[in-house]
């Protein structure tokens, strides 16, 4: 009998990282191999990431979850705090890597700590860490936990020395394995001349020297971008390692019975609120939040919302205090929509939300662990982009898979109330959002279907664990 397979997951920094690399924690569980996840405690205290890590921990007694000691401050980066006063969103993702950097000397010391290690996954942000695999001489994967459509674009753009997106604007831009779109919904955090850019190309640059490649999504979801990776269109000058489509992998659900939100939509008819949520990191100006309001209440459309304060961009990365919905909200909107919405403070169980009988209309940020978890729910899509890569996503669900349509002005200051109004009465009243819904039906449908044994992402599993062995 084949020895018991003991694989490090190291999923870096945030919330949306870690989520998807737990599934992939339970899919090594169901193929009898040993799990260990190695977290790196972000360096400004997140009361979301430990949250998240306690959840974690909890849904899943047969992981190993071990947090990583803090890098000698030597080791550590010299500004390893955001202060009130400054730290940009750039300057806080060049700080994430340098963090990482550092991190890998106590990821190395851990590793060498354990009796055996088969197999290194890393998240796509981990680049450094190859640097530890090598010198270990361990196999390493990438877990790339988006989809492949931004992976076959991303692999590529890291390899344009000479390409300059930010000025082009409306512009459209191709590339492989990606249908045309405008150069402003490629991310804000590539195209710009920064540091951080700099950093995330530098860890894209690296993604193909791993040997290979995990992605969490489903062949049939992405076929031309999987075509386009594998056939080496999208990283021209080097060899592109073997790309394995193993999702849709998300969340469970089924932790959070008794929150409220569940209890009131046991009180909803079926297929008949909207939700509305937008993610760890989502949070919109008192203005924005006033125009959602003010569009879901004319829109007479049940509704159920997720509202995080504004964040100041001064305090990018510090913890978010609970919001005030009075102080938010527009006068009376709460009263006067009570017998239709509800309205949540921070945070809610977005899985469970999603695959409940009452839930008919998902309006998201299109952060990809959001965009799979609305799909496996066979929830059509209102796509609302705000940071990193969730612009290219829309393009995606809207253009190539069409499980979605684009709420107009996410590229603007506001979107308005008045589009808010009419895309949610779109989806929950028109024929189109019918339609919409019946498409997305089929897809949830595949993904189940790729899951299963036989399926094309439990094969694709199979061939990594095959591969793992030669």
């Amino acid at each position: 009998m084949a020895a018991k397979k003991s694989v490090v997951l190291y999923p870096g920094l945030g919330v949306g990282h870690l989520t998807p690399m737990v599934a992939l924690a339970k899919v090594f569980l169901r193929h009898g191999a040993a799990v260990t996840v190695a977290l790196v405690e972000p360096h400004v205290k997140s009361p979301d990431f430990s949250a998240a890590v306690a959840r974690a921990e909890a849904a899943n007694p047969s992981v190993s979850f071990h947090v990583l000691p803090p890098p000698e401050p030597a080791a550590a980066p010299a500004d390893s705090s955001v202060s009130s006063g400054g730290g940009t969103p750039a300057h806080f993702i060049a700080m994430m890597f340098d963090y990482l950097r550092a991190m890998n000397e106590p990821l190395r010391d851990f590793l060498r700590s354990l009796p055996s290690v088969d197999a290194l996954v890393l998240d796509m942000f981990c680049g450094d860490a190859l640097d530890v695999a090598a010198e270990l001489d361990l196999p390493v994967y990438y877990f790339y936990a988006s989809g492949a459509g931004d992976l076959a674009v991303f692999v590529n753009i890291a390899r344009m020395t000479d390409a300059s997106f930010a000025d082009l604007g409306d512009s459209l831009v191709s590339f492989p394995g990606a249908p045309p779109f405008k150069a402003s919904d490629l991310p804000k955090e590539v195209v710009t001349d920064s540091p951080g850019a700099k950093a995330i190309l530098g860890a894209l640059y690296r993604l193909p020297e791993a040997d290979g490649i995990l992605v969490n999504t489903f062949e049939s979801l992405e076929t031309q971008a999987v075509i386009a990776l594998r056939e080496g269109l999208c990283v021209p000058d080097h060899s592109t390692p073997p790309v394995y489509c193993i999702g849709p992998l998300v969340s469970g659900g089924g932790g959070e019975k008794e929150h409220e939100c569940l209890r009131w939509l046991d009180t909803q008819p079926d297929k008949s609120v909207v939700f509305l949520c937008f993610g760890s990191m989502g949070a919109f100006p008192k203005e924005q939040l006033k125009e959602i309001a003010i569009g879901l209440e004319r829109s007479g459309q049940r509704f159920l919302w997720v509202v995080r304060s504004p964040r100041n961009p001064g305090m990018f990365g510090q913890p978010v205090p609970e919001p005030d919905l009075d102080a938010l909200l527009p006068e009376g909107f709460l009263g006067r929509t009570k017998d239709v919405g509800l309205v949540i403070k921070s945070w809610a169980p977005q899985v469970d939300v999603l695959r409940h009988r009452a839930t008919g209309a998902f309006v998201t940020h299109c952060g990809w662990n959001s965009t799979l978890e609305g799909i496996t729910a066979g929830q059509p899509l209102l796509c609302w982009p705000l940071y990193a890569e969730q612009r290219m996503n829309k393009v995606f669900i809207v253009e190539v898979m069409e499980l979605g349509v684009e709420m107009k002005g996410y590229n603007e200051e506001l979107v308005k109330a008045e589009e808010v109004e009419t895309k949610v009465k779109w989806v929950m009243e028109c024929e189109d959002g019918q339609a919409l819904r019946r498409r997305v039906e089929e897809v949830k449908d595949r993904a189940a279907e790729a899951l299963k044994e036989g399926g094309s992402s439990h094969a694709a599993f199979l061939q990594f664990l095959k591969d793992l062995d030669t």
